[in-house]
């Protein structure tokens, strides 16, 4: 008995890794690339293209920020893609993307083509665009730039730019939590980096598996070009620009343990909005909010989706 016991519990491991490996989600998307003037973008799909009802599936597009890639949405794409298509694209310099040389090529304004060429590439003319840290600043700079391609915003742990503007120029603590933002943008900072440093946050020991195998196919100078590029610099000052406001519904989900990001950046988020702003915040999870509380994170997008 205990030789067939023995036996069956190993049948049994083995037929549960087998299980596992078969829904290995990087193994069940259908990987493309779009061309964004020159540059290809890698993308993961994952859910229908054709809605029986409407159609076309609706449309998801996810924009991941520093140091991560397009796996970092794996629980909101499994969540979502029963009734959308969801899309969660590498940004140039990261993993499968192009890396072009030169710190002018991670200028916002290229970062917000990019998204767009993907939308295009799928025959699309507007998505639901949800973006992370520097994912949400591009997509609040799409929202702003190009409205007609934005369905619906969704926006994690990145305030809206002038929120960050702000906080920087008037909150000491925004200013000494900077602090890294400001090492980033010195010359030599790439040459600083490894792959296994840039995974320190990732929890899940499989996934940290996959993100130092994507941080080995990145390059590091680019992904601190976001930085170069696009960060504030002192002095400090707020944005005296003309407000252009958004014009799509937005969702806000901010994991209030963000040492990063301030919280207080949230604050007359509406001031830059047009239409209806939906803000969640959650004690407990930190900057990487999508994975700290990965299954509050979908049913908050899924139920706004819904309403």
């Amino acid at each position: 008995m205990k030789r067939i016991s023995i036996a069956v519990v190993i049948a049994l491991t083995f037929s549960l890794r087998a299980f596992a490996a078969d829904n290995d989600l990087d193994k069940r998307v259908e990987h493309g690339y779009a061309d964004s003037g020159g540059v290809k973008i890698h993308y993961a799909s994952l859910g229908p293209r054709q809605s029986p009802a409407s159609g076309k599936a609706p449309l998801i597009v996810m924009i991941h920020g520093f140091p991560d890639f397009w796996y970092t949405w794996r629980d909101q794409m499994e969540g979502l893609s029963d009734s959308y298509q969801v899309v969660a694209i590498d940004q140039r310099g990261y993993n499968l993307s192009d890396k072009p040389k030169g710190v002018e090529n991670y200028d916002v304004k290229f970062l917000v083509g990019d998204v767009a060429a993907v939308i295009k590439h799928l025959g699309r003319d507007k998505a639901i665009v949800v973006g992370h840290d520097w994912g949400g600043v591009v997509a609040w700079s799409f929202a702003m730039a190009v409205p007609q391609m934005v369905e619906k915003l969704i926006i994690l742990n990145l305030p809206h730019p002038r929120g960050i503007a702000r906080e920087l120029a008037t909150n000491p603590e925004q200013q000494k939590n900077s602090q890294y933002a400001r090492n980033f943008q010195k010359e030599d900072a790439a040459s600083k980096l490894t792959a296994e440093q840039l995974a320190f946050w990732v929890k899940d020991p499989n996934a940290k598996v996959k993100y130092i195998e994507a941080f080995k196919r990145s390059d590091f100078e680019a992904m601190l070009n976001y930085y170069k590029r696009n960060y504030p610099r002192e002095p400090y000052v707020e944005d005296p620009s003309p407000v252009v406001k958004v014009k799509a519904s937005v969702l806000m989900i901010h994991g209030l343990n963000d040492t990063a990001l301030n919280a207080h950046g949230l604050n007359n988020t509406w001031e830059w909005l047009e239409k209806d702003l939906t803000l969640v915040t959650i004690p407990g999870a930190g900057h990487f909010v999508q994975q700290d509380a990965s299954e509050l994170v979908t049913r908050s997008i899924k139920m706004w989706l819904a309403r």
